[in-house]
């Protein structure tokens, strides 16, 4: 039994640990890459092909960060009956929108009059698990439609639009149109629509359940396996069709590469179907792929995975930090990376700034690398002070 449960952790946390070192490269590119000052690195008639890939492949943190807390949610439910699991996952919900719009926040625009907030994943995952603290009290097959409904039906509700600048706006933006909201202190950029998100957490709450003590270890990885193999078929028949599960879609180009591009080019705002079955199609199988695989690259990459959030705030924080001195280097006053009133490719004080996508990727890197040390250390004191309920919230 202690074996089961260990190689279950460990893969969970080895896919967490990857897809947080790959988040870092795409936070690393909006700060420092020439070209994410001039066009979107998935604009098809402006990109590269290594462009393309460097904002693609960070396409699959998200959808799988969302998924793997839902799984969590359900292992650490193992240890506490429903009610107490629901005060946890309230509790921790709003914890993590508070860190969105204080900590979080003043990381990306380091800006103290925070006139401008981006509601992102940690305010979508904290949402997320305040709903799932009552979706838990579902039978287990009630939260499993609850999941796919919202995840597969979302598209339905493309065509709706409440573009004005009013409550009904506001509200919609949330639940699942994009946009940017204006009041009178500030800006509100209403990042990662709610209504798929609260779907991928209940379906990975659902997926837990194969997860719990005593679960034949074949028999999981069979399921893990199969369903990232139908969930890619699903996404290929959807997206060939070209009709229902994403926003636009795929067109012709001039050359084979670029129309492969065309096709795996789905959208996150909000996530689509066909977004969500090519990248949760990956998580299934990469663990029922990893599940008893231990050597010394899995183990440094799993330590990210246990530490998440420490992780996930100091990088931010990191990355910005550099790019400060970076612009300072390249001639720019070190106010122009502070006080960020948008997004920072949107900045006009720091037009003509940025390197090459080279750089972006020594900056990843060195990045990855320098955070290591202060990841382990919070892990092994996080290990031996279990009894510390503060750490469940960091």
């Amino acid at each position: 039994m202690k074996t089961l449960q260990t190689n279950r952790i460990t893969s969970i946390d080895l896919l967490r640990g990857m897809i947080m070192i790959i988040m870092a490269l795409d936070h690393t590119r909006d700060y420092f890459h020439a070209d994410a000052f001039r066009f979107d690195p998935l604009d098809l008639q402006q990109t590269s092909v290594a462009l393309f890939f460097t904002r693609w492949i960070t396409h699959f943190c998200a959808p799988i960060f969302v998924l793997l807390a839902g799984t969590s949610a359900f292992i650490s439910g193992q240890r506490k009956t429903k009610k107490e699991l629901s005060i946890f996952l309230v509790k921790r919900g709003c914890w993590l929108i508070f860190l969105e719009l204080t900590v979080v926040n003043f990381s990306w625009f380091f800006n103290i009059h925070f006139s401008f907030i981006l509601l992102a994943v940690i305010w979508a995952l904290g949402v997320s698990m305040i709903f799932l603290a009552a979706l838990i009290h579902l039978p287990r097959k009630g939260i499993l439609i609850v999941g796919l409904l919202l995840v597969c039906a979302h598209n339905l509700l493309d065509h709706i639009h409440y573009p004005q600048n009013d409550p009904t706006g506001f509200i919609w933006g949330l639940l699942h149109d994009q946009k940017m909201y204006f009041t009178t202190h500030g800006n509100i950029l209403e990042g990662y629509p709610l209504i798929p998100w609260i779907g991928v957490m209940a379906l990975g709450y659902y997926l837990g359940g194969i997860f719990a003590n005593g679960f034949e270890v074949e028999k999981r990885k069979r399921i893990l396996i199969t369903l990232g193999l139908v969930s890619w078929l699903l996404f290929i028949i959807l997206r060939s069709i070209n009709g229902y599960g994403n926003i636009k879609p795929w067109m012709s180009q001039p050359s084979l590469t670029y129309s492969i591009l065309s096709f795996i080019n789905v959208s996150k705002y909000p996530p689509s179907l066909d977004y969500l079955l090519v990248t949760e199609g990956f998580a299934f199988i990469f663990l029922g792929l990893t599940e008893n695989i231990s050597n010394r690259i899995t183990k440094i990459i799993s330590v990210y995975g246990r530490v998440p959030m420490f992780y996930y705030i100091l990088h931010i924080y990191m990355i910005h930090g550099i790019a400060l001195v970076a612009a300072v280097f390249s001639g720019y006053p070190w106010a122009a990376m502070t006080g960020f009133t948008g997004w920072i490719s949107g900045q006009p004080q720091l037009q003509g700034y940025g390197f090459s996508l080279g750089v972006v990727y020594l900056v990843w890197f060195g990045v990855v690398v320098a955070l290591y040390p202060l990841c382990k250390k919070y892990d092994r004191y996080k290990a031996s002070h279990r009894d510390k309920w503060w750490l469940s919230y960091l």
